[in-house]
């Protein structure tokens, strides 16, 4: 019955969020669900958050390699929590002069705000700027003339990356008759063409991928809500 029950709950909690996108008449208990799921979300916050200082925890305790991290994680989770949930330095809404936490936690006046725009969104920044060496790494070692397909990938990326360039002003003396061959054409033509028939490909795919993997858990085949078997 342990998972009998969840296992009914999901099926027909997805069977009337399906039939209330068709129905008008079922919409009620589709909202009437999407509420049951905040709720849920509002719990799992919670739980995420116990998981988190469980695995920070124990890093710290047992030494293991990286343990300095999980302690600055540690530091950094309860300097957010408290700023956030204590709204420090948010100044009150201009209708409610006299109730301090009227105001918006999130405005950079604000404790929270502050450490967002002016840590966390540079370190952010920082990071995917490190990630483009990696990338670079990563295209310099696939992008190898090995075989026809690797070829055409190679070409490509030769041309969008010479059409992002001051190089492709170069090409705009060509003759009319020879406009096919600029640089700014072939771009053009590559992402409304060739890139846009490919990223469709790929999001019917994802989306066939969704519909499969959504009919397994309604029907019960796939359960991941329920942790390991």
């Amino acid at each position: 019955m342990k998972r009998s029950i969840p296992v009914l709950i999901v099926a027909l909690t997805g069977l009337v969020l399906m039939v209330s996108f068709f129905s008008p008449w079922i919409e009620p208990a589709g909202e009437t669900a999407l509420e049951w799921f905040a709720i849920l979300a509002a719990v799992a916050f919670v739980l995420g958050g116990g998981s988190l200082l469980k695995a920070q925890l124990e890093a710290i305790s047992a030494r293991r390699p990286g343990w300095g991290y999980a302690a600055v994680t540690l530091v950094s989770f309860f300097v957010m929590l408290f700023v956030g949930l204590g709204k420090v330095g948010v100044r009150p809404a201009e209708q409610y002069p006299t109730h301090r936490w009227s105001g918006d936690a999130e405005a950079t006046f604000g404790a929270l705000g502050w450490l967002y725009a002016y840590v966390f969104s540079p370190l952010t920044g920082t990071m995917f700027a490190l990630l483009a060496f990696y990338v670079a790494s990563a295209a310099f070692r696939a992008f190898r003339a090995k075989n026809v397909e690797a070829t055409l990938l190679l070409g490509t990326a030769f041309v969008v990356l010479l059409a992002r360039t001051a190089v492709a002003r170069l090409t705009d003396a060509l003759p009319p008759s020879l406009s096919f061959l600029k640089l700014d054409y072939l771009l053009s033509w590559l992402m409304q063409y060739i890139s846009t028939a490919g990223s469709r490909a790929v999001v019917i795919g994802i989306a066939l991928g969704i519909a499969a993997t959504s009919l397994r858990i309604l029907l019960g085949i796939d359960r991941p809500y329920l942790g390991k078997e």
